[in-house]
């Protein structure tokens, strides 16, 4: 039988590669893990890769799978979505993956300086309207939060369904004069992209959705 939410949430606490920090904590800048992911818990020194928004952590879990000597952290403040990922690392012994439960508001108070090598948002909410534009997470305000984390070169994945968020991130890009890296609107039909191999070969259970009705993915890799 299914586990319900708080069964889920329940269990999630037990789980030694789940990570809770309250408002409080972040609030007060206090978090006991921020520049110290490393040492405090992945014990060694291996570069940190964040998926944000991870939901139910395909990217996390994949990345993990694929790059064993680098340490992915997945972000969300759904515990019922991370659960999925969370469990699956534990079940496959995935030493390199854990999930913060945070709100990404306020992952410069997770995260210190220079701590994190890249970041990927697989999916998000495209915010829509011109109320929501703020939420989205490639907004300028976001984008200064990942600059007070990401070490020299980081790079910043994005891939969606959203024309609208892609077209969008595009022109933060060139009206900030970010490094562009790659940048394709239809990632699985596109011969000119460059895109790594874990762009295409990793897929979250929205993209997966979408390909199967036909719909195109958008990519894009930036540096700060």
């Amino acid at each position: 039988m299914p586990k319900n939410k708080l069964e889920r949430f329940a269990e999630l606490q037990t789980f030694p590669n789940c990570i809770y920090m309250s408002y409080q904590k972040a609030f007060d800048d206090r978090f006991e893990l921020k520049g110290k992911w490393n040492a405090g818990h992945f014990r060694n020194a291996n570069p940190i890769i964040l998926e944000l928004g991870c939901g139910k952590g395909e990217y996390t879990v994949g990345l993990a799978r694929r790059y064993p000597h680098r340490n992915i952290i997945g972000v969300d403040i759904k515990g019922n979505r991370i659960w999925v990922g969370a469990k699956a690392a534990l079940d496959e012994k995935l030493d390199n993956a854990a999930f913060l439960r945070a709100r990404i508001d306020f992952i410069d108070s997770a995260f210190a300086s220079n701590e994190v090598s890249e970041i990927w948002i697989t999916f998000p909410d495209p915010q829509p309207t011109r109320k929501g534009e703020k939420k989205r997470l490639t907004s300028p305000r976001f984008l200064e939060r990942y600059k007070k984390i990401l070490g020299p070169g980081g790079i910043i994945h994005l891939k969606t369904d959203s024309v609208l968020l892609y077209e969008y991130t595009l022109e933060i890009i060139r009206e900030n004069k970010l490094g562009l890296i790659d940048s394709t609107n239809d990632l699985y039909g596109s011969h000119t992209s460059t895109a790594r191999e874990e762009v295409k070969s990793i897929r979250t259970y929205y993209e997966a959705g979408y390909l199967a009705k036909g719909m195109k993915i958008n990519y894009l890799a930036f540096a700060l």
